[in-house]
């Protein structure tokens, strides 16, 4: 087998294509199943919670500050703080925190 990578960026356009095509040529009625509908609004969601989570432990230096951040993230989420308020609080929690881990040199 060889490594041509135009067979894999056609293998990809026809899989990004048949992605956004399909549901426009197959579902022309609207979804009344509950379960599909619930489904479907959770996907943005969950697909950010999945591209974030990982991310936010190695994107700082300290496994441990980022970990606070996710915390405080969530807690100020929970609490109804505004997207604005709730990054300002990660970003101030991993400083603070990242001023005790991380020693000065």
């Amino acid at each position: 087998m060889t490594n041509n990578i135009y067979i894999y960026l056609a293998i990809m356009a026809g899989v990004t294509y048949a992605i956004r095509v399909l549901p426009l040529t197959l579902i022309r009625k609207e979804i009344k199943n509950d379960f599909l509908q619930s489904f479907l609004y959770y996907v943005p969601y969950i697909t950010l919670a999945v591209m974030t989570f990982p991310a936010i432990l190695g994107a700082t230096q300290s496994p441990i500050s980022g970990a606070l951040a996710l915390i405080i993230g969530v807690v100020a989420a929970w609490f109804g703080a505004s997207l604005f308020m709730v990054s300002l609080s990660c970003c101030a929690i991993v400083f603070i925190s990242e001023l005790f881990l991380i020693p000065l040199t």
